[in-house]
C-alpha cells in the first residue's frame, strides 16, 4: 500500500500520505534503547526480531524499514527520567497561567492538570529540545523552549476537553470530565481559553515559522473533528482518509512541536524536518495503537468506555482492515447496531478477521518510519529516550 503526505502544509485534495526514510541501521538504534533501559534496572527477554517491510514501491535500493525487539517492560516514567525536572516546573507553571486571569477556572485547572496523564508531549518538547541542542554544543532549555512545552499542553488539553464534550465522555483518566463536572458550558468555555492564551503565549514567542506551525495544530485539529463527524457509519473510508484524519488529530500537534523545539535550538533545516517527520510517524503510531487499545482493553484501563468508537461509528485502523475481508461488518455497520448484540458481534469479527493484526503491523511500520528520522541526532540519552518512546507506545499492544 502507498500512501503519501507533503506537510507541513497538507493539500487536502491529495488522498494519502507518503512516508519514506533514509536507510538506516536500526537495530543498533534499539540496542540503545535497550541499554539505557538495562542501566534503569530494566530486563529484556533474548530478542527476537520483528521486522517490517513496507510493500509500497520505492526508488530506493532497499525497502526494509527496520526491526524492533522484544522487550519485556520498559515504562513511561523511566524514559522520562531525563526531563523529570522540566516536567515538574511545567506542571506548576500550567495550574498558575490557566488560573491567573480567572478564578474560575482555577478549580477546573487544578482538575485538568492534575488529573495525571503522560504528558507525553512536553517531554517531547524537552527531549527534542536537549538533543538538538547538543548539535550546538548547548546544555541549557531556553526560556522559549519552556514556554513552548506549555503552549503546547495547553493546546492538548484544550482539545481534549472539547473532544469530551463532542463524545459525551464521561471519565478522562479514571477521573470525571470537566463537562461533567462543570457543565458544557463552562467546558467549552475553558477549552476555548486555554486556547486562546496558548495563542497569546504562541504570538510572544516572536518566532514567524514557529507561529505558522502551531496555528496549522489548531485549524488541523478542526478539519480532524469535521472529517469524523462526516465520516460515522461509512464502511467505504478510505484507509487514506483515517490516517489524514489520524494526522490532523493526533499527529499534527507531536510533530509541528518537535520541529519547533529543533528551530528554537537553532539546527539545521533538514534536522527541524527530520524533527517534523518524527513526530509525524509518531504521532500516527501513537494513534493506531489507541485505536487498537480501544478494542483490547478494558473500560479501567483506557479511562474510558471500551469500543466507544465503533458504537459512535467511527471506524478505525483494525474496522478498516476487517471490512475487507468480512461482508457481515459492513452489514452491522450499515444498521448502526440497531439489533440486540450487534456491537459484540461487529467486535468478534474484527478480531477473527485479522484487523487487529494488521492495525498492529501499520503501528509498527510507522514506528520503524520514526527510528529513521532521529539519525541525525547525537547519540545520548535524549535520543535514547526519543527511541524509547517508540518502543514503549508498540508494548502496550503486545
Amino acid at each position: 500500500m502507498m500512501v503519501s503526505l507533503t506537510c507541513p502544509n497538507l493539500d487536502l485534495g491529495k488522498r494519502g500520505l507518503e512516508f519514506t526514510c533514509s536507510l538506516v541501521n536500526v537495530r543498533n538504534s534499539m540496542r540503545r534503547v535497550m541499554s539505557v533501559a538495562q542501566g534503569k534496572g530494566l530486563s529484556f527477554y533474548t530478542p527476537g526480531a520483528r521486522c517490517v517491510v513496507s510493500t509500497a514501491p520505492s526508488s530506493r535500493s532497499d525497502t526494509s524499514v527496520g526491526c524492533f525487539s522484544n522487550a519485556e517492560s520498559i515504562t513511561i516514567t523511566s524514559l522520562m527520567e531525563t526531563v523529570a525536572v522540566d516536567l515538574l516546573t511545567l506542571n506548576k507553571n500550567l495550574k498558575t497561567i490557566v488560573g491567573a486571569e480567572n478564578p474560575v477556572l482555577i478549580s477546573a485547572a487544578e482538575q485538568i492538570f492534575g488529573a495525571g496523564g503522560k504528558k507525553l508531549r512536553p517531554a517531547l518538547v524537552f527531549l527534542v529540545s536537549r538533543a538538538t541542542a547538543q548539535l550546538a554544543d548547548s546544555k541549557e532549555l531556553t526560556v522559549k523552549h519552556r514556554r513552548l512545552a506549555e503552549i503546547i499542553e495547553m493546546i492538548h488539553t484544550a482539545s481534549l476537553i472539547h473532544d469530551d464534550v463532542l463524545d459525551e465522555s464521561d471519565t478522562r483518566r479514571g477521573k470525571e470530565t470537566i463537562h461533567q463536572i462543570y457543565g458544557t458550558r463552562i467546558a467549552v468555555l475553558a477549552g476555548d481559553y486555554m486556547f486562546a492564551q496558548s495563542s497569546w503565549y504562541l504570538a510572544n514567542l516572536e518566532n514567524l515559522d514557529v507561529i505558522k506551525l502551531i496555528s496549522q495544530v489548531i485549524k488541523d485539529f478542526a478539519s480532524g473533528e469535521i472529517k469524523q463527524a462526516s465520516g460515522l457509519f461509512d464502511c467505504d473510508i478510505p484507509f487514506e482518509e483515517y490516517l489524514l484524519k489520524s494526522y490532523y488529530k493526533t499527529a499534527s500537534l507531536i510533530a509541528a512541536s518537535a520541529k519547533s523545539s529543533a528551530i528554537f535550538s537553532g539546527a539545521s533545516d533538514y534536522v527541524c524536518n527530520e524533527m517534523f517527520e518524527y513526530g509525524k510517524n509518531l504521532g500516527l503510531s501513537f494513534q493506531i495503537v489507541d485505536d487498537i487499545l480501544d478494542f483490547t482493553q478494558s473500560s479501567e484501563q483506557l479511562g474510558k468506555p471500551a469500543g466507544s468508537d465503533l458504537a459512535k461509528g467511527n471506524l478505525t485502523a483494525p474496522v478498516i482492515f476487517a471490512l475487507k475481508k468480512e461482508e457481515e461488518l459492513r452489514v452491522i455497520i450499515d444498521s448502526e447496531f440497531s439489533e440486540p448484540g450487534s456491537l459484540d458481534r461487529a467486535v468478534e469479527i474484527v478480531f477473527n478477521c485479522g484487523g487487529i493484526e494488521e492495525a498492529r503491523n501499520m503501528a509498527k511500520e510507522k514506528a520503524d518510519l520514526a527510528i529513521a528520522n532521529l539519525q541525525c541526532l547525537p547519540q545520548g540519552k535524549f535520543k535514547s529516550a526519543l527511541e524509547g518512546i517508540l518502543l514503549y507506545n508498540l508494548q502496550r499492544i503486545d
